[in-house]
């Protein structure tokens, strides 16, 4: 097991996603120098608040072990820290300091395993629970789906873009995301999203409105999408069909 992979993970997340090259995409082409190059002893960092910086940095670090369920013993945390950006040697020795990451991750391993389990199982109960209300219909694969309110007109196809309005919760009702908070409709390719969307959003027609309940299997399975969506979960969508684009 890479003992490193945890302080890697905690490295990503310094930046920004918005500083961070979308892999889809090529790399910009370089642009040629135009500006006048500072002075060789000039201080590139003269103009950088790093108290500021050193605070976003600092939280960005602890907000990410958070959402991975580790709340680090703080004054070692600070001591590590302190010892690395100055150079100085670790505190244990290097086979302790394995043997404990080894023991760590494999705690954090269990952990995560137990979270799937738990989800799964409250998942599956809310499922069962809702199919029992009426007007909900469940197809083949395990989705739910409950009409709202009727369209008329076409279907659209999986290989088809469409415009939607929606809002998703957790089966606690947290909610996680909404176009209707951002005031903003979501267009993208119906081929391109989790399988419970592309299966739902296909038994719509224009101007309808669903509400779907989404088996974990059919979301974003074990992996989940941090932070807001954990491994397994359930989740709970209603989405308005707008309109049915070009392929």
């Amino acid at each position: 097991m890479n003992t490193r992979i945890f302080t890697l993970a905690l490295a990503t997340s310094i930046l920004p996603a918005s500083f961070a090259q979308d892999p889809a995409k090529p790399a910009p082409a370089a642009k040629p120098a135009t500006a006048a190059k500072p002075a060789a002893d000039a201080d590139p960092l003269a103009g950088v608040p790093m108290d500021i910086v050193s605070y976003y940095i600092g939280r960005n670090i602890g907000t990410n072990m958070k959402d991975q369920g580790f709340m680090p013993k703080m004054e070692n945390f600070n001591a590590g820290m302190a010892d690395g950006t100055a150079g100085k040697p670790a505190k244990y020795p290097e086979d302790q300091l394995k043997d404990a990451m080894t023991k760590f991750q494999t705690a954090m391993m269990a952990i995560g395993e137990q979270k799937r389990a738990e989800a799964g199982k409250l998942g599956e109960q809310f499922l069962v629970d809702n199919a029992k209300k009426a007007g909900v219909k469940t197809t083949a694969s395990g989705l739910q789906y409950e009409v709202l309110k009727a369209g008329a007109g076409a279907n659209p196809a999986a290989t088809d873009t469409v415009k939607v309005h929606y809002k998703g919760t957790l089966i606690n009702g947290e909610e996680f995301d909404s176009s209707y908070s951002r005031n903003e409709p979501a267009t993208f390719p119906l081929n391109g999203v989790i399988p419970g969307w592309t299966e739902g959003v296909q038994l719509m027609n224009k101007g309808s409105k669903f509400k779907f309940v989404i088996p974990g299997k059919l979301a974003y399975g074990e992996r989940g999408s941090a932070p807001k969506i954990g491994p397994n979960e359930t989740l709970v969508f209603e989405v308005e069909l707008l309109e049915i684009m070009a392929k």
